[in-house]
């Protein structure tokens, strides 16, 4: 089923700025949000960024509308990468929608709603959990050993491409590698990463 984008809405932004939250996490799904352009961030938001970032949207397209078929509160954050342009459709009126279409295709709508939530919240919940431990993983499966038997990684892709596999923002990145090195697991910087502690990243990583 396609629930086509609404002319009738309560709230039609036209430049929704870089930086703004779309949705926050716990809050009342109120409104279906359409996003039919710009670039959203989905993740865990905290402390003025998004530490652990799920995943990327682009308009045109429906988002987070599970909370919305459901009437559950949210379970992302989802902050505008890029100025957006987006419709707002109350979420009574979105659950209406779909409760108007014919058996069995409400029944595959709600089912699949309910499949992804559980999906979400299995992943956002893995997500703020874990970042050191799969950071941790990482450096372990991409390690090398040199010539007098010392293990180290070489990045040999931009650190955002590899948050990006790892499911979490640059930033969290970053941040774990630091507090890697705090606790003297790992050493260097720039391009190649020194393992100074396989056992303690094993730990960490089994986490």
């Amino acid at each position: 089923m396609t629930i086509a984008p609404y002319t009738d809405v309560v709230h039609f932004a036209t430049h929704t700025l870089p930086g703004t939250a779309l949705i926050r996490r716990g809050q009342a799904a109120t409104h279906a949000l359409h996003v039919l352009s710009g670039r959203i961030l989905m993740g865990v938001f905290e402390q003025g960024q998004m530490r652990h970032q799920l995943s990327v949207v682009e308009g045109p397209c429906w988002l987070e509308t599970a909370a919305s078929l459901l009437d559950l509160p949210h379970v992302v954050d989802a902050i505008c990468e890029t100025e957006a342009h987006l419709q707002w459709v109350p979420s009574a009126q979105f659950r209406e929608s779909a409760q108007a279409v014919a058996e069995p295709t409400h029944s595959l709508l709600f089912d699949l709603a309910r499949s992804q939530r559980q999906q979400t919240e299995v992943a956002v919940s893995r997500l703020a959990k874990d970042a050191d431990a799969r950071c941790a993983e990482w450096l372990l499966r991409h390690a090398e050993r040199s010539d007098i038997g010392a293990l180290a990684v070489t990045l040999r892709e931009r650190k955002r491409l590899i948050a990006a596999q790892l499911g979490i923002a640059p930033e969290t990145f970053s941040r774990v590698l630091r507090h890697l090195r705090e606790l003297n697991l790992i050493s260097g910087g720039g391009r190649v990463l020194n393992l100074l502690d396989p056992s303690g990243l094993k730990t960490l990583a089994s986490g």
